[in-house]
């Protein structure tokens, strides 16, 4: 097998190849978009709903576009104009969901649906932190009352692995290439990117840098402990740092070092206090004196310069002054120079404590501290690293990307820090998270998106199923479906139930089944091989409302079923396959869903006006069949047990929008695990009970609500006025 540096430049240009067709897709009219989900406006309190519309973001809104960048041809709906409208081409912060290399192209094509114009140029710092683990267990863990469970990857996320993994490192080096490629396109000509990597792989990604950015634009490579020595060993050292990469998209990168905190150690070099009067004493005199502290640093030249080799007040340094003797004196006459006895010395140039500002940060930091601290995700990162960074690397008003954001660190420090940012992750379970973070700390408003048709242009599937259309077939099989042959069913998607007019459409691993495929469905029981009474669409992964999207087509003859995510584990091997077949054990669910009480409306009258009081009471949750979960079957049962005992139990995170418009779901209410504040004492449990003030409206309200389970499934329920 070739080594790593054999393959480093059929890496390099397989790399660039693909990263030169997506920047030429962008000109296609078929672009990728991204979906609105949510424009989330967070409030923890009961009665903490945002009063009145979305102009009120203007004071919180960080730029505003001129209308030169607001011409984005497309077709518009009613809500994404709505959408354009209440925003007002101002800039809002962005959490996405999906794979970051269709987001980056979609970020670089621009997003019609909130009137933004394409970001190329528009970034102005990138942190990434890029998963470096072909063995590692991506499973979540998940606490729920009395029971503890491990969910798997979903579907999408581990084809995303395993396209990752499939060729070892240097697949992993062709993923982070097109990345960083895409990235470099992103940031702004002052922007900056770090790349946070381990020993593992940091070598080989500094040299793939070094082919996109320029050897010449690297500015540095900043190590930081990141942990207490472990694994005492005496066939190595213990391992207790990490490493970023810092390059500059061009020369004239922005940078700012004096961002560091005086160390403990560095204050013990002020050993001298001067009082008010000029007299000087040590400072460990000076406690309830007034003056101020000071150390005394060289004012000797680091090297042999013998012009400046002159006496001056009683001393004549070897290497002679590292000032003039004009400067010497006026430093004298500015208090600047510690005389002793009268005479000059080596180190006699003050420096007071009070007019150090911050320090100057090295590039070796040992004060960020263990990143096991205080976690409550798996790969969270350290808050104190990404502010260290966004406040080193931009002004105030700047916009941060993070493409592999996790628990959404970087998204929070930036919220913190007053900059604009964007956080892109292909985890449900990392984004959900996320939002819960941003909810918290009470952030601006912002949109939670996706990628609206999630399909991956190319995709080499294991050993065993090289296409899509291959497991596609499978699928149909285990289903019982029988495949339509290949000259009809170029796709290899399409099967029939025997003995009936059923039409069976297996959807792929790569997309969100959503309003498009349901579409499609329509029209190949309509058109293919002269028609279908009914068609069953069977899916992987789906979009956040797809039940409100069923409800709205209102057919009787479209079913939707869900394809278990496990199914993909039992499938790796030719056995698994023909064990499934022999014992038919799979099942093929119905999608979950959210059901409310009939919501209660009160005209209210306050200090501030006339409002409508709403009461929205959560009834009940049906969720997937736990065979249909990504879990083992020793999980699958703890779930069984809450499913069938306490269902609501398994809601993490729940939103209203009390007068939605159909197109666009506003959270203007919120509630989610571990939130105290909405009056419910048990961290496990969301509140069932939704109650706060609304402006009235003169049209008949359209509630809807909006839940996400703890394994990251979306249900929508809308309650509409009679």
């Amino acid at each position: 097998m070739a080594s790593l540096i054999d393959q480093l430049p059929k890496i390099v240009a397989e790399g660039r190849k693909e990263a030169e067709r997506i920047l030429e897709r962008l000109s296609s009219p078929n672009k990728i978009t991204l979906q609105t989900n949510e424009l989330v406006l967070p409030s923890k309190e009961r009665s903490g709903l945002y009063l009145g519309n979305i102009p009120s973001l203007k004071g919180n809104a960080v730029e505003v576009l001129g209308e030169d960048q607001l011409e984005i041809k497309g077709v518009e709906t009613k809500g994404q104009q709505k959408l354009k409208t209440e925003i007002g081409g101002q800039w809002i912060n962005r959490l996405i969901y999906g794979d970051n290399l269709l987001v980056m192209q979609a970020l670089l094509a621009g997003d019609p649906a909130t009137g933004m114009p394409s970001m190329r140029g528009k970034i102005d710092l990138i942190y990434i932190d890029p998963p470096f683990d072909s063995k590692a267990d991506y499973r979540t863990k998940i606490e729920l009352p009395k029971q503890k469970v491990e969910q798997k990857p979903t579907a999408i996320e581990q084809f995303a692995y395993s396209d990752t993994w499939k060729n070892g490192t240097s697949s992993y080096l062709i993923m982070l290439y097109q990345r960083l490629a895409m990235m470099r396109e992103l940031l702004s000509d002052s922007g900056s990117i770090y790349v946070h990597i381990d020993w593992h792989i940091g070598h080989y990604v500094k040299v793939i840098m070094d082919d996109i950015f320029g050897k010449d634009n690297f500015i540095n490579e900043i190590v930081f402990r990141s942990t207490d020595p472990k694994n005492i060993t005496e066939r190595f050292f213990s391992k207790i740092h990490q490493t970023l990469l810092l390059y500059g998209k061009t020369d004239n990168y922005y940078i700012n070092p004096n961002i560091g905190e005086v160390s403990t150690s560095a204050l013990s070099e002020y050993s001298y206090f001067m009082l008010e009067d000029g007299s000087v004493i040590p400072a460990k005199l000076a406690e309830g004196q007034t003056g101020r502290y000071f150390k005394l640093e060289n004012t000797t030249a680091p090297k042999y310069t013998p012009s400046r080799v002159f006496e001056w007040n009683g001393y004549t340094p070897k290497t002679g002054w590292r000032y003039s003797k004009e400067k010497l004196d006026e430093m004298l006459s500015n208090n600047e120079i510690l005389l002793k006895n009268g005479k000059a010395t080596s180190r006699c140039h003050i420096v007071f404590l009070d007019e150090i500002g911050e320090a100057i940060l090295p590039d070796l930091w040992t004060d960020i501290g263990s990143m096991k601290g205080g976690q409550i995700y798996a790969t969270q990162k350290h808050e104190k690293l990404l502010e260290r960074i966004i406040k080193a690397s931009t002004r105030d008003n700047s916009l941060v990307a993070d493409f592999f954001v996790g628990s959404g660190t970087t998204a929070v420090a930036a919220e913190k820090l007053g900059r604009k940012w964007v956080g892109v992750d292909i985890g449900k379970p990392a984004i959900m998270i996320s939002r819960k973070r941003l909810i918290d700390q009470e952030s601006k408003p912002f949109l939670y998106q996706s990628i609206g048709d999630y399909q991956k242009e190319t995709f080499v599937q294991s050993k065993l199923y090289r296409r899509i259309g291959d497991l596609s077939q499978v699928v149909l099989n285990l289903y019982g479906a029988i495949p339509f042959p290949d000259e009809d069913n170029p796709s290899k998607n399409l099967g029939f139930l025997k003995g009936t007019k059923t039409l069976v459409f297996v959807d792929s691993p790569t997309k969100l089944t959503g309003y498009p495929t349901l579409k499609k469905a329509q029209e190949l029981r309509q058109t293919f091989l002269g028609g279908w009474r009914k068609v069953i669409v069977l899916g992987w992964n789906f979009v956040f409302d797809i039940g409100a999207q069923i409800q709205t087509l209102k057919d009787v003859n479209l079913e939707v079923l869900v394809i278990p995510p496990d199914l993909l584990d039992k499938l790796k091997t030719k056995s698994g396959y023909e064990k499934l077949i022999k014992t038919g054990q799979i099942r093929f669910s119905s999608l979950q869903y959210l059901s409310i009480k009939t919501p209660e409306i009160h005209k209210v009258k306050t200090e501030g006006g006339k409002f409508d009081e709403i009461v929205i009471t959560l009834d009940n949750y049906v969720l997937l069949s736990p065979d249909a979960l990504p879990l083992d079957d020793d999980n699958k049962e703890k779930v069984q047990e809450i499913i069938g005992n306490d269902p609501l139990a398994l809601i993490e995170y729940w939103s209203v929008d009390p007068d939605y418009d159909g197109e666009i779901f506003r959270s203007k209410w919120q509630d989610y695990r571990g939130n105290v504040k909405n009056g419910n004492d048990d961290d496990l449990r969301v509140t069932k009970e939704a109650r706060f003030l609304t402006p009235p409206v003169s049209h008949k309200r359209k509630v809807c609500v909006k839940a996400v389970d703890v394994f990251a499934f979306e249900s929508v329920v809308v309650w509409e006025e009679k």
